[in-house]
């Protein structure tokens, strides 16, 4: 009796040990399938948004083939259009030089038909003269105004000359010259100190 009531013991041990390797078989596997179940959602989820990327993919590609939304120059067009422009900046330069010239006809025609419209007398270099202009001083020189010229850098550069003359001088040998207002090209008269 003992040997059987070993026997039974140790078969409802072995049976209690099945049984929890079982429960804890049928928990792993559970896990598993759980496991499995998610990761086919996830792949589903994946699959779905694969879809929806070549969905736009072939959106794009659509709209590029198009050719209303090929709105990019190419270089072959830039190339074309700086040619152009180029051409055009010629031919307004062309057409500027022809305003010119017809403007010049205008002004010997006026200039021969009238005598109240002068151009500016020419610009001679600075020379020294005996002949000074009425109510001047006896001796000085002439000169020519050049861009960015002011009766003190005049003076200045005579001084240094040499030419030992101011301002107020230069603006009494020239009467009617206005000191801020000197006109490119007009003729001034430099008087030497006696």
């Amino acid at each position: 009796m003992k040997k059987i009531t070993v026997w039974i013991l140790l078969f409802v041990f072995t049976t209690a040990a099945a049984r929890a390797q079982d429960a804890e078989t049928t928990e792993r596997l559970n896990k598993l399938e759980g496991y499995v179940q998610d990761l086919q959602a996830a792949q589903l989820a994946q699959a779905k948004r694969i879809e929806a990327l070549e969905k736009g993919i072939n959106d794009l590609r659509d709209k590029l083939n198009q050719p209303a939304a090929n709105n990019y120059a190419a270089q072959d067009d830039l190339a074309k259009l700086a040619a152009q422009v180029q051409d055009l900046a010629k031919k307004q330069q062309s057409d500027n030089d022809l305003i010119v010239k017809q403007l010049e006809n205008f002004g010997k025609i006026s200039a021969g038909s009238t005598t109240s419209h002068r151009a500016a007398p020419p610009a001679p270099t600075p020379r020294s003269t005996d002949n000074p202009p009425p109510g001047g001083p006896q001796n000085g020189f002439y000169y020519t105004i050049k861009a960015n010229d002011t009766l003190s850098a005049i003076a200045k550069a005579y001084r240094e000359k040499n030419v030992k003359v101011t301002v107020d001088d230069i603006l009494k040998a020239n009467t009617g010259l206005d000191a801020k207002s000197l006109i490119v090209g007009q003729q001034i008269f430099i008087p030497r100190p006696q």
